[in-house]
């Protein structure tokens, strides 16, 4: 199945809070960098361009959930982001809400999967 632009977009969409909540989870644990955090997404499965991260970090880092700080690395220059207070309690709400969620999501599908089974 094909994605149509509409669809990527609705997915893109959907996906994006789970990619702020995967930034937030390793910016709790340690710095991260751009291209790192790139390739930790794209170990999952989301290829992100840096044209898409960046404003995403920015923009967590606007509304105070993260902050950075440049330092120089063989010769260049890193922005390390880590997570603020606000940013480790607003990760620590949204663990208890996925978990809820997909409680919800996942709570029938053993009986679905059982029905298959049966046809």
């Amino acid at each position: 199945m094909r994605l149509t632009e509409e669809k990527y977009s609705e997915a893109h969409e959907l996906y994006s809070g789970l990619i702020r909540l995967h930034i937030l989870r390793h910016a709790s644990q340690e710095g991260v960098f751009g291209l790192g955090i790139i390739e930790e997404l794209a170990r999952h499965g989301y290829k992100l361009s840096a044209g898409t991260l960046y404003p995403l970090l920015h923009n967590m880092e606007k509304k105070g959930l993260l902050r950075s700080h440049e330092f120089l690395e063989a010769g260049k220059i890193r922005r390390i982001y880590k997570s603020t207070p606000a940013g480790r309690k607003a990760l620590s709400m949204a663990r208890e809400k996925v978990r809820q969620l997909f409680g919800a999501l996942f709570e029938d599908l053993p009986k679905r999967q059982a029905r298959r089974k049966r046809t």
